[in-house]
């Protein structure tokens, strides 16, 4: 009996110390990773908090990823737009330039070969890669450059729209190249004047007067002689309006439905004039083509060529200025990834805050809990010791 209770005495001592040493262990692995929750077992409540908190993180990082890919994006893409507003604007001057009343064919015939010169300058912007792969203006993706010049002009051969980031804010990664390049608006915006025909005259952009009173409608403005004076009749959509055999004077503005636009020249009988509502499918690649063209044709009339420029630069205007709105669109987003990488950057750090809540640990009560725990392993190693010491003397005795 006694020796029964000297080895339960004994195997008791073994596993004070075998515990106390495991709780040494712990402690001292917790300060050295200044972590006070290693395992779930060690508190479940805060190892839940921190995975939550974990996967938030993970969360946030993908999302500063798509905000990094859209800022790059966007980046390129208001270079770019800035870069073509620049072409643009030489070729709005070399179209100024050629409306000179002194220049020869043989200058207007150079200042067309900038012109395209330009507009190839202006094709590679548009094809303009985005250092993955892809094109900036490839609106939902294209393996290939999303502008082809064709015999019938230019053709937008990407896909209409524009790739997202997939992540939680909606941030763009490409711009819907149609919109940009082939979408400004005909004409002066709200209609468009057209020349069919006459050598003898030209007619300006227009302007809107009222625009409460703009029909939609088309017009056509034709010329004729009536008792040897030259006058000008206008039909609403092919129906007579109140203008019919209305005596005509060159440089005064025709006014009608809150629109007004002026005819300047000689017009023969017979010449028309059409004013039809405006479209938004202006090609910045096809406006600079008309001037082109228009510019390399010799043996025009001064007439020619002044609906040649007047022409010229109201598209080239109207291209102009749907690039900038595009610009500052892209310039818009910008200023929006810096409030979203400002958001992504809080919401991160929160969660880094929460997990750190949770798991991190109070140095100065770890080392309390060190010292007690080393104390306490120090105390069974002498209580083993002596175990062992009596345990000895009684084996002693005992033979």
């Amino acid at each position: 009996m006694f020796r029964i209770t000297t080895l339960n005495a004994y195997n008791k001592v073994i596993d004070t110390l075998q515990s106390r040493q495991q709780d040494l262990v712990e402690a001292q692995e917790k300060l050295t990773t200044g972590k006070r929750v290693l395992h779930a077992s060690d508190d479940p409540v805060a190892a839940a908090r921190a995975e939550r908190a974990r996967a938030l993180q993970q969360r946030s990082d993908a999302n500063q990823r798509a905000v990094d890919a859209s800022k790059n994006a966007m980046t390129l893409t208001e270079s770019a737009l800035g870069d073509a507003g620049e072409l643009l604007q030489q070729a709005r001057e070399l179209v100024v330039a050629a409306g000179n009343a002194s220049y020869s064919d043989a200058q207007r015939q150079d200042v067309a070969k900038q012109i395209a010169e330009i507009r190839k300058q202006l094709m590679s912007v548009a094809n303009r890669g985005n250092g993955a792969g892809g094109f900036v203006f490839s609106g939902q993706g294209t393996s290939q450059p999303p502008f082809l010049d064709a015999p019938g002009g230019m053709r937008y051969t990407g896909s209409g729209g524009q790739v997202e980031v997939a992540s939680d804010e909606t941030l763009p990664l490409t711009f819907d190249g149609r919109q940009v390049w082939m979408g400004a608006r005909t004409g002066n915006g709200v209609f468009e004047t057209r020349n069919l025909g006459s050598s003898a005259a030209w007619i300006d952009a227009g302007r809107v007067t009222d625009p409460s009173a703009i029909t939609g409608s088309t017009y056509s403005l034709s010329f004729n002689t009536v008792g040897g004076v030259k006058s000008y009749t206008l039909l609403q959509d092919g129906n007579p309006t109140a203008f019919t055999d209305v005596p005509f004077t060159s440089g005064q503005a025709i006014e009608i439905d809150g629109m007004a636009f002026t005819v300047t020249g000689e017009p023969a009988d017979g010449d028309q004039f059409e004013i039809a509502p405006s479209t938004s499918d202006l090609s910045v690649f096809d406006a600079l083509d008309q001037v082109v063209n228009s510019l390399k044709t010799g043996g025009s009339t001064p007439t020619q060529v002044a609906q040649a420029v007047q022409s010229g630069l109201r598209d080239i205007d109207q291209g102009l200025g749907q690039l900038q709105s595009s610009r500052s669109l892209a310039g818009e987003t910008l200023n929006r990834i810096e409030g979203v990488q400002s958001r992504v950057t809080d919401l991160k750090l929160f969660a880094q805050t929460t997990e750190s809540d949770a798991t991190d640990l109070d140095e100065t009560q770890a080392i309390s809990d060190f010292a007690n725990q080393q104390t306490g392993y120090q105390v069974a190693l002498q209580t083993y010791a002596r175990s062992e010491e009596h345990t000895s003397e009684l084996q002693s005795q005992s033979t």
